[in-house]
């Protein structure tokens, strides 16, 4: 019922859709304009489509040693690099005794001469379509016009101002790199390459927004990536039809498997090597100009426990780390309801001392467990919200001392119990171990607590299977989300709970690459050196 309900409404709603767009009047139409042989008549064009915007130059000039050639730059100030203008283009023309052994050739192939002769430029290339030059003007590129020819040359001159290479913000490292990626593509393309220098990495370029035009860039490993997974990506970011795509996010939420689950299933991270390490494992990943944050699919479950520091350091403490991270998770989700319901419903179960002391804090407190919880667990968030969008130094001042204070204030007043304050304390601690999923931890925990204020334990119970229920049920694009723990994958389980030594990870995730699963051969175990291997010779004393 409710399915058939959801089609009905993406049905309608995909009709008044096509019904408004095509009532509505875009910019211009993305038809096949072409070039003529007029100058004039090209420039006009492209000011009709683009406008008279003081950021866009229009730059006319003649050359020659009569002056008798005439061109036209056209390129979008701030964007460009002016160096790369006046050096290399605007000076050889001027200025360059080339030009006169051009004197004699015809208009419809001195556009070519010029393109190999005289553009001291790394990447530059032919083009007719009007569309196609505009799109790359407004990314940062040169068009030059000549007038007797139908075609423009396109020359890569971009250049402006950005972020630099810096340390990672959100996935910090003890060991590891620290390199980040920043909000332009090329530079996060470069980051990519230098990772993995292997001729089969592709680069994938595409533009997705009818106003916005953005960039993407979609990365994979040859000969890794199953090529069905390749395929699917295509036809989910083909089939984004919006104004607009300002950030990673845009993308991730038409994307997606599950739009109504509260678990995520796209990736995202803004280190190279993570990204990396996923592309060597068959994933594919999405790059978007304008963010740090690159998208990598599918995503699973277990990949928010892990960290990339898990496989720079020694296996022993890096499997002590992970499964605190897991008892970390079930702590953020299950630590308040646990006490509304042992307080409230099943107190037979607390030893006596301790009962004592939970019934001495909570003497004199006018509010039920359940409602003593809530306020705590609202004000944690509020504080935690409050602390992120100010500034770095007076959101941490308010973060530390609006929870002394108010925790304090909370306790002296009878409001809420000394014990109840050290469990929303301890759970919120909890839950920024794996922060991947700090917004899930936040939902579940009040989802449980409402559960368990009503049905007590059972409620408990009943919310967990709920939520192990749905994420077997969940996919990302098409591996199953709870793997290897459901299908069990016997050799995946070495990167699960405990990650085992490196040389003993022979193949990669089996759900992920289908048929290339070999990552490294057998016999890498470290052995000690023989007598024979070392001369004959013992090196012990």
């Amino acid at each position: 019922m409710f399915s058939y309900l959801n089609k009905k409404f993406r049905f309608l709603q995909d009709k008044n859709y096509k019904k408004n767009n095509n009532n509505s009047n875009p910019t211009f139409e993305k038809n096949e304009l072409k070039l003529s042989s007029s100058l004039t008549k090209n420039i006009n064009t492209l000011k009709n489509i683009m406008g008279l915007s003081s950021d866009i130059i229009y730059r006319e000039f003649s050359f020659g040693s009569k002056m008798h050639f005439n061109a036209a730059l056209i390129f979008l100030k701030g964007m460009t690099e002016k160096k790369t203008i006046n050096e290399t283009i605007m000076n050889s023309f001027m200025y360059s005794d080339k030009i006169n052994s051009l004197e004699n050739n015809i208009s419809n192939k001195i556009l070519h001469i010029l393109k190999d002769r005289l553009i001291s430029v790394g990447d530059v290339k032919e083009n007719d379509n009007i569309n196609e030059l505009i799109a790359s003007c407004l990314s940062g590129n040169t068009i030059f016009l000549l007038d007797g020819s139908n075609k423009a040359l396109i020359v890569e001159t971009q250049g402006w101002e950005s972020r630099g290479i810096q340390e990672a913000k959100t996935d910090a490292v003890v060991r590891g790199p620290r390199e980040a990626f920043c909000e332009t593509l090329n530079t996060n393309m470069t980051l990519i390459r230098r990772k993995i220098k292997n001729p089969n990495l592709t680069f994938e370029n595409m533009r997705i927004g009818k106003q916005t035009d953005t960039d993407i860039c979609i990365v994979y490993l040859k000969g890794v990536v199953n090529q069905k997974l390749i395929d699917e990506v295509h036809t989910r970011l083909n089939r984004i039809n919006t104004d607009s795509i300002l950030e990673s996010g845009y993308i991730e939420q038409f994307i997606e498997d599950e739009p109504f689950s509260i678990f995520p299933t796209v990736g995202n991270s803004e280190k190279p090597d993570i990204v990396a390490a996923k592309i060597l494992e068959g994933r594919v990943a999405i790059l978007i100009d304008g963010t740090p944050f690159v998208l990598t699919v599918p995503l699973l479950f277990l990949e928010g426990f892990q960290s990339s520091e898990d496989y720079y350091s020694r296996p022993f403490y890096a499997s002590f780390i992970r499964l605190l991270r897991f008892i970390s998770f079930s702590v953020s989700i299950l630590a308040p309801v646990t006490y509304v319901v042992l307080s409230t419903f099943h107190q037979e179960l607390i030893p006596t001392t301790l009962l004592f002391t939970m019934a001495s804090s909570h003497e004199g407190v006018p509010f039920p467990a359940f409602l003593e919880a809530l306020f705590m667990m609202m004000a944690f968030e509020i504080l935690r919200e409050a602390g992120v969008r100010l500034p770095r130094n007076v959101g941490q001042a308010v973060s530390i001392v609006g929870a002394l204070v108010i925790g304090e204030a909370a306790v002296a007043a009878g409001l809420v119990g000394g014990i109840m304050v050290v469990v929303v304390a301890l759970t919120a601690i909890a839950s920024f171990v794996v922060p991947a999923y700090t917004d899930v931890t936040s939902i579940l925990r009040l989802l449980l607590l409402f559960l368990g204020a009503f049905l007590g334990i059972y409620g408990v119970g009943i919310g967990t299977l709920a939520i192990l229920v749905h994420l077997v049920s969940l996919r990302s694009f098409g591996s199953p989300y709870l793997s290897p723990f459901s299908p069990v994958t016997p050799r995946d389980l070495k990167d699960s709970f405990v990650r085992f030594p490196l040389w003993s990870m022979i193949t990669r995730p089996r759900v992920i690459s289908w048929h290339n699963l070999k990552r490294r051969k057998n016999g890498n175990k470290p052995e000690k050196p023989s007598k024979q291997n070392s001369g004959g010779k013992s090196y012990e004393k």
